[in-house]
C-alpha cells in the first residue's frame, strides 16, 4: 500500500503494553477504559512532537537567568473526539493539552451500508487561523467516519497541514482514503492490522471501542 500521508506507529513499550490490554477480550470495561486513556495519552505525546507552536524566552532560576522554550498560548488547539468511542481517548489527551478548547463531533455507522451519518456537530462555524486540531477516534477502518470528520473540519478552515488524527487501531481502506484526499496530513496510530471483516470491522482489531469502553 503506498500512501501519501504520513503515519507513524510509536515504537513505544507503554503504547504496545496498553494496545496488547485493549486487544484482549478478556479485559473487563473498566481496565478496557484506561487502557484507552493511556493510549490516548501516548499517543497525543507522541502526537505533540514538531506540532506545537513554542516560543523562545528566558526565565530565573534560583541561581541564574537562562534560556527557556515555551508552548505558545497564542496559538489555538483544538480536540475533536469522535463520539462515541473517541470520549475514551480524551481524558489521555486532556492531561497533556489542558488549554486545548474540545470540540464534539458525534457520527454513527450504518451497521447494514456501512455509511456515517454525522448526529451531532459541536465544532465552531470558523476555525482560527493556524489552529492545532486533534482528532480522537480510535479505530479507522472503513474511513467513512474519519473522511466525514475531515470533510467538516476542513469545510471550516481546519488545514490538513496542521491536523493529527489519533488511532488505536488503524487499517488500509481508511488510510488509502485519508490519502488520497489528505496527503499532507499525519496520523499516530499503535498499530495498522491486517483488514476489515464483511461486517467492515478491523481484524484482528479490538471489537466494538464505544461499546468495550462504555460497557454496553
Amino acid at each position: 500500500m503506498t500512501l501519501q500521508l504520513r503515519v507513524y506507529v510509536p515504537d513505544h513499550p507503554l503504547i504496545k503494553h496498553w494496545l496488547a490490554v485493549a486487544r484482549d477480550a478478556n479485559t473487563p470495561s473498566v481496565l478496557f477504559k484506561t487502557a484507552m486513556t493511556e493510549l490516548g495519552r501516548w499517543l497525543t505525546y507522541e502526537a505533540a512532537r514538531h506540532w506545537l507552536p513554542t516560543l523562545e524566552a528566558t526565565v530565573q532560576t534560583p541561581l541564574a537567568e537562562c534560556s527557556a522554550t515555551l508552548i505558545d498560548p497564542e496559538v489555538p488547539v483544538a480536540v475533536v473526539p469522535i463520539l462515541r468511542a473517541g470520549l475514551a481517548l480524551l481524558d489521555g489527551a486532556q492531561v497533556l493539552l489542558p488549554l486545548a478548547s474540545i470540540y464534539h463531533l458525534g457520527i454513527v455507522r450504518n451497521e447494514e451500508t456501512l455509511q456515517p451519518s454525522c448526529y451531532l456537530n459541536k465544532l465552531p462555524e470558523q476555525f482560527a487561523c493556524e489552529t492545532r486540531v486533534l482528532i480522537l477516534e480510535p479505530m479507522l477502518a472503513t474511513g467513512g467516519s474519519i473522511m466525514t470528520a475531515m470533510a467538516e473540519i476542513t469545510r471550516r478552515g481546519g488545514d490538513p497541514a496542521l491536523i493529527r488524527i489519533i488511532s488505536v487501531v488503524a487499517a488500509p481502506p481508511a488510510l488509502r482514503q485519508l490519502s488520497e484526499k489528505y496527503p499532507s496530513l499525519n496520523i499516530y496510530t499503535a498499530i495498522i492490522d491486517e483488514g476489515l471483516n464483511s461486517k467492515g470491522y478491523i481484524v484482528p482489531g479490538l471489537g466494538d471501542a464505544g461499546d468495550r469502553a462504555f460497557g454496553t
